[in-house]
Formats: structure tokens, C-alpha cells, sequence
């Protein structure tokens, strides 16, 4: 069975209801095979990311960039997970109050140095999430845990 990894920093009501509906996608009673394990950003480790076989990412976009969480999870695991995790499929989202451009930036950067494989379009929402983009959310879950099934 397949893991996928839910990394997230939800600190507010709209990354909450996104990471509610990526979660939603990722367990749809059609993925088989595909074990979901959520871990808050603060308490991600190295043996977390080194037991999944991919990767969900969600973060709001603090001060131009991602959250100081989410940075410490990258700066936690990134050099005991740089080699063995290579070319394991990812997905991510991002939730700013009028700009994520930083924070896309960064993610993005520390993505391609771990050598880690988008496989689903990022989602990007500022102000209050709609029904539009939380469907979007439900996709991307849905995308990469469906990517893992056997």
C-alpha cells in the first residue's frame, strides 16, 4: 500500500477549509490502496517524508513567503531526505490574504532541489476561498493520491 503525506500549516478558517477538501480528495472512497497520513508542519520529521510515497504541501503565504512552519518542516527534512526521496510525486497549495508569489517561489525552489515531481497543478487562492476553489483543493488530494495507487 502506497502513503501519501499531508505536510500542512492551517492557522487560519481558509487554509483549514482547503486542507479540509485536499483531504477529502486525497480519501475518496475510489482511491485504493493509498494509505493518507496528515502531519501538522511543526511535527513532520525526516522518517515521515523517508515513509511516503508522496507528498501533499499546504502553507498560507506569510509576509511574502511561505510559513515559518512549512519552512522549518523543508529545513528539518531536507538534507536527510535530499537522495532517497528523488522523483517522488508532489502536489501543493497556498492561501494568501492578496499575494502567494513568494511563497509559490520558495516551495517551488525547495521542490526541485529535493528533485520531487509535481504531478498536479498547484492551487493558488487569495481572499476567501469559493466553491470553485475548494473543488480545485479536492482535485489536487485526488490527483496525487490517485497517482500512488497500484
Amino acid at each position: 500500500m502506497a502513503t501519501l503525506l499531508i505536510v500542512h500549516h492551517t492557522p487560519s478558517p481558509h487554509c483549514q477549509a482547503m486542507f479540509e477538501a485536499v483531504l477529502s480528495g486525497a480519501t475518496d472512497p475510489d482511491i485504493e490502496d493509498v494509505r493518507v497520513v496528515r502531519v501538522p508542519a511543526l511535527s513532520a520529521t525526516a522518517s515521515d517524508v523517508l515513509a511516503a510515497d508522496g507528498f501533499l504541501l499546504g502553507t498560507p503565504a506569510n509576509l511574502g513567503y511561505m510559513s515559518g512552519a512549512l519552512k522549518h518542516f523543508f529545513d528539518q527534512v531536507y538534507y536527510p531526505c535530499l537522495d532517497a526521496t528523488r522523483g517522488r510525486p508532489f502536489g501543493y497549495w497556498v492561501h494568501g490574504g492578496n499575494d502567494v508569489t513568494g511563497a509559490v517561489r520558495g516551495i517551488e525552489s525547495v521542490t526541485t532541489g529535493l528533485g520531487w515531481r509535481r504531478t498536479a497543478e498547484a492551487v493558488t487562492v487569495t481572499g476567501e476561498p469559493d466553491k470553485g476553489d475548494l473543488q480545485r483543493c479536492w482535485e489536487l488530494g485526488a490527483t496525487v493520491a490517485a497517482g500512488l495507487m497500484g
